[in-house]
C-alpha cells in the first residue's frame, strides 16, 4: 500500500528482456533503496514492483506481461525519469490517499494550461474508468496522488503546484505522453457491494413493535 506522495525522482538504468513478455527493470533511486531489501515493494510511476536486488543505489525488479500491458512501463528506456515511493508503514503519515500500486489503465496528457502559481493539466480518461472518477475525488497519475479538479465523459483535469511539477515526472509530461492511472479503490469496492444488491429482492424482515398499541 502507498500514499501517492513521491519520495524521489529516480531514473531507469536499463530494461532487459527475460522472456517473450517479461523484463528485468533496473532503476536508480538512492533514497528508496537506502533501506530496501529483497522482497520489499517500491512503486515506479505508480506500479507496485517487488525488489529483487539492490546495488549502488539502484534496484532491480521483474516486470511480467500483465504489468507491461496495463501500464506504460514497457515504453521506458535508459535515462527516463520515474516517480518512486516506498510502501507505507503503519506509522506513515497518509498525506495523499490509499494507493495500491495496481494500475487500472493508461491515459494520455491532453493539454497543459500554465497559470501564475500552478498548471492545469488535462488527461484523457479511458471509458472503463470514467465511472470511478468524480470532481474533488482522488486519482493517482504516474504514482502521484491528485485531486480531480474537473471531469468530463472522456477526460479529467488536475491542478499541479510548482513543487509537484519540479519533483515528479508530471512537470515534464507533454500532450500525447502516456501516464499510468489508478482510480480510488474505495469507489471500486462500493460499486461491487452495491452492484451485488441490484435486482436482489429485499431480505429485510420487519421487527414487531414493542410499543403500546396506543403509541404505535
Amino acid at each position: 500500500m502507498f500514499t501517492g506522495i513521491i519520495e524521489e525522482l529516480g531514473e531507469i538504468v536499463r530494461q532487459e528482456p527475460t522472456g517473450a513478455d517479461s523484463v528485468l527493470l533496473t532503476v536508480r533511486g538512492p533514497v528508496v533503496t537506502a533501506d530496501a531489501r529483497h522482497g520489499d515493494s517500491i512503486a515506479v510511476n505508480g506500479v507496485c514492483l517487488t525488489v529483487v536486488d539492490t546495488v549502488d543505489g539502484a534496484f532491480t525488479a521483474d516486470v511480467m506481461g500483465e504489468t507491461l500491458r496495463r501500464s506504460s512501463l514497457g515504453t521506458l528506456t535508459a535515462g527516463d525519469p520515474v516517480n518512486l515511493e516506498r510502501a507505507a508503514t503503519l506509522g506513515s503519515r497518509l498525506g495523499g490517499h490509499l494507493v495500491q500500486g495496481h494500475v487500472d489503465g493508461v491515459g494520455r496528457v491532453r493539454d497543459r494550461e500554465p497559470a501564475e502559481q500552478w498548471e492545469t493539466v488535462t488527461f484523457d480518461l479511458p471509458a472503463p474508468l470514467a465511472r470511478y472518477v468524480v470532481e474533488k475525488g482522488s486519482i493517482t497519475v504516474d504514482g502521484v496522488s491528485l485531486t480531480v479538479a474537473a471531469v468530463g465523459s472522456d477526460w479529467f483535469s488536475v491542478g499541479l503546484i510548482p513543487t509537484t511539477c519540479a519533483l515528479t515526472t508530471l512537470g515534464r509530461r507533454q500532450p500525447g505522453d502516456p501516464v499510468n492511472l489508478e482510480v480510488d479503490v474505495l469507489a471500486k469496492y462500493v460499486e461491487r457491494l452495491l452492484g451485488d444488491r441490484v435486482g436482489t429482492p429485499s431480505t429485510h424482515v420487519p421487527i414487531p413493535s414493542i410499543l403500546p398499541e396506543a403509541l404505535a
